[in-house]
């Protein structure tokens, strides 16, 4: 049933939180670059879209935001040692955690990340020199469907391996109740 059907503002709005005031309105904002990303990247079919929806809701804090939340002191985690090293940042405390802070609906960190991330969206090296663009709607609705599909959550999603899909994209299980709880909303919203 879901197999070709675009997700609308309204399921969207119930499916990441309808008490959040601002739910409507950001739903508006993104639903357009969502369906787009979702058919680009194959997050097709309840399951697939459920789970998507579910794990964009929580990075982004139900729509909220597509920049990570934290100050120099927070975003410093990332500059020097060994994640910053996992993440492709320099090796130097020269900034790159917060130039290659979090970023897009499911947060794409680090300056490996960024360039890969780069690479696919515009065949160039652009995100190194204006990571920004992930704050777009747009880019942030498109580096969420590259992650999923780099990170191949589809056949996850499929499987109803929401634990796993969690795992890659948070590294851990931080947030997994919240997440949980956009998950089966999310799927009660798409029956």
């Amino acid at each position: 049933m879901w197999e070709s059907r675009a997700i609308s503002r309204l399921a969207l709005t119930f499916a990441v939180r309808a008490s959040r005031s601002n739910a409507g309105p950001q739903a508006g904002v993104f639903v357009p670059a969502l369906n787009a990303a979702m058919s680009k990247y194959a997050v097709v079919g309840r399951l697939r879209i459920a789970a998507f929806i579910a794990q964009i809701g929580h990075e982004s804090g139900q729509l909220q935001w597509v920049r990570e939340l934290g100050n120099d002191q927070y975003l410093s985690k990332y500059d020097t040692g060994a994640l910053a090293a996992r993440l492709g940042n320099t090796p130097e405390a020269d900034g790159d955690g917060k130039k290659y802070r979090g970023r897009g609906l499911i947060q794409v960190t680090g300056r490996a990340n960024y360039q890969a991330c780069s690479e696919a969206l515009f065949g160039d090296s652009r995100l190194l020199n204006t990571p920004e663009l992930l704050e777009n709607p747009v880019y942030a609705a498109l580096s969420a469907g590259w992650f999923w599909q780099r990170a191949g959550l589809n056949s996850l999603a499929d499987k109803g391996d929401f634990l796993t899909i969690t795992k890659r994209i948070n590294g851990g299980t931080n947030g997994l109740v919240d997440r949980e709880a956009l998950y089966e909303r999310a799927l009660k919203v798409l029956a």
